[in-house]
């Protein structure tokens, strides 16, 4: 199983989905990870120093997982889903041959994020289906697929840790509530952790939950005594 995983800035996988792809590795997938833009404008002192520092971040985080990660370098702040972007994405896809693509929602709250995930679809067309992230804080996101990443959680953390130059603890901050809650969706057990993703079935790809890690297991709700509370 081969999965490219597209994100618009350095950080955005070790956030949104770090845990499910350690989750993918576990079990043998091969993993292809790729960051759209050069994120020079994520910080205090944007610029070509804070490119060079961030790409430097997302080695030492991928590396955990024992990848090189496919940096494209377009302007941090300004992607659109214009034929440059797609065309790259469609190159790498063609090298790649992936079973299952990754990437942003099409309504994430960020317009680069928006626009991965448009050129992501274009570039996809025929070649794999397209599997959706959470976005950041859930809002407004319906998931059809969790993943359960209790297991891979300190890895995710680490991982979101590596890049410092992004005030890394704000992050971590928001992962463990929006992991806890998505745990909650799917009745996890206190201290359990899960991603969350969302799948639109098209032609030719419609049930891809076979290339999915497993959710969280099924804890089935223990019938009350009647006159109890809801």
């Amino acid at each position: 199983m081969k999965l490219l995983a597209v994100a618009a800035h350095p950080d955005d996988l070790e956030i949104l989905a770090w845990g499910s792809l350690c989750a993918w590795a576990a079990a043998g997938a091969r993993l292809v990870l790729s960051v759209a833009t050069d994120g020079a404008a994520g910080g205090a002192a944007p610029g070509p120093g804070l490119a060079r520092r961030r790409a430097g971040e997302a080695r030492a985080a991928a590396a955990a997982l024992a990848v090189e990660p496919r940096l494209l370098g377009f302007p941090d702040g300004g992607l659109l889903p214009d034929r440059p972007l797609v065309e790259a994405l469609g190159r790498l896809v063609a090298e790649v041959r992936p079973d299952l693509v990754m990437t942003h929602d099409p309504d994430d709250y960020h317009a680069d994020h928006r626009a991965v995930a448009v050129a992501v679809l274009h570039a996809a067309g025929f070649a794999a289906p397209v599997l959706h992230m959470d976005v950041l804080g859930g809002t407004g996101f319906r998931p059809g697929l969790w993943v359960d990443v209790t297991g891979h959680w300190p890895a995710k953390l680490a991982a979101i840790r590596a890049h410092a130059s992004q005030d890394p603890e704000r992050f971590v901050a928001m992962a463990e509530r929006q992991a806890a809650f998505r745990a909650g969706e799917c009745n996890g057990p206190p201290g359990a952790r899960a991603e969350a993703f969302r799948h639109a079935p098209r032609f030719p790809f419609a049930d891809i939950r076979a290339l999915v890690p497993p959710p969280p297991p099924l804890r089935p709700v223990t019938a009350r005594a009647a006159g109890g509370g809801g």
